[in-house]
């Protein structure tokens, strides 16, 4: 492995943070309370050894043992001070590593039965995720995303809820995303559910291109018109893809760390964040689910800066990319670029 690369502050770097889970997000510590205060026995593989070692999900069976461990940190949330404990401990732990604005993704139907249904689910985060940015941690919109395991009616009826409370600011709705296995479902079957939220203004970032190659990239592409695309690494196995891509400013959530941790690539170093950079694509890095594969925001911009080979300047261009594609407000926007500009400006430690 590579010796760590010395240079400026990484957890001073402004950045905006726009693929992190709900659930996923959860420190580990707060797991295991909220699962003692509702009697709830934690799998050995979630809590024994952290972070859990995880099967390669290119094998269907190692998807279904990552969805089990998921769904066993899913069932600890289970309150609405659950869900409020959540939102605030995910801005805290943001604003610690520098990031100016945090998009959190959910999906409201996993938490429904708890808090009587998925409008007053979804009207909980908002009004935590507006409180905590008021109180100065980071600031704090969401991302409705529908699941592929579910049928494209269900995604539509996110789309329509996501669209009553969209807006530009913590606190709103800003985009509207889709999770979950991409070998589930067919892809142009959600199209009518994005079309709603397009409509109502919402960004769309939904998942592709981390379990399948470039060919269920363009299939998205085509049927949803992103903005963004959860992951899309995979796109680089084709030139054209990933010219197209860049062609039509689609951005990158690229999560290098859950990358190798689902066997995507089998090394940090074969994770094509450079390649892609190289292409003209946009990027931003992500930490997916930290509680599952322990590691933060900050700790993508390690692996960038120890193994990928990026200097500080590469670093900064990062998080402006984080920046430019975020749906933040303007005002927001401006200062956090020029903060970039400042922290680059600085001698290095």
């Amino acid at each position: 492995m590579s010796s760590p690369v010395t240079g400026r502050d990484l957890a001073t770097l402004p950045k905006a943070h726009l693929h992190l889970h709900f659930t996923g997000s959860l420190r580990l510590s707060s797991l295991v309370e909220l699962a003692a205060g509702h009697g709830i026995r934690l799998p050995d593989a979630l809590v024994g050894a952290w972070p859990p070692r995880l099967a390669s999900v290119r094998d269907e069976r190692g998807w279904f043992r990552f969805q089990r461990l998921y769904d066993a940190a899913r069932a600890c949330v289970r309150a609405e001070e659950d869900m409020r404990r959540l939102v605030r401990e995910a801005s805290v732990d943001d604003a610690a590593e520098g990031s100016r604005w945090l998009e959190l993704q959910v999906d409201p139907t996993s938490y429904a039965p708890f808090v009587e249904g998925i409008t007053p689910a979804l009207e909980i985060v908002l009004d935590e995720a507006a409180a905590v940015s008021a109180a100065g941690g980071a600031p704090v919109a969401i991302i409705v995303a529908a699941s592929r395991i579910r049928h494209p009616l269900d995604a539509r009826t996110l789309a329509r809820l996501a669209a009553r409370y969209a807006g530009d600011g913590p606190g709103t709705v800003v985009g509207f995303g889709l999770s979950n296995d991409e070998r589930r479902g067919e892809t142009r079957e959600f199209a009518p559910a994005f079309a709603i939220a397009r409509k109502a203004g919402l960004a769309l970032m939904p998942h592709t291109g981390e379990l399948l190659g470039p060919n269920a990239v363009e299939e998205t592409l085509d049927a949803m018109q992103p903005d963004r695309l959860g992951h899309g690494v995979r796109s680089i196995e084709d030139p054209r893809v990933v010219e197209r891509i860049a062609a039509d400013g689609v951005a990158l959530e690229v999560c290098p760390a859950s990358n190798v941790a689902l066997g995507v690539y089998a090394e940090p170093a074969d994770v094509p964040v450079r390649a892609l950079v190289e292409a003209g694509v946009s990027v931003a890095l992500g930490a997916d689910d930290p509680l599952l594969f322990g590691s933060r925001l900050v700790a993508q911009y390690a692996l960038a800066r120890d193994v990928l080979g990026f200097d500080d300047a590469g670093l900064a261009e990062l998080a402006r990319g984080s920046v430019r594609a975020a749906r933040m407000p303007a005002a927001l926007r401006t200062s956090t670029l020029n903060a970039i500009d400042d922290w680059l400006a600085a001698a290095p430690v």
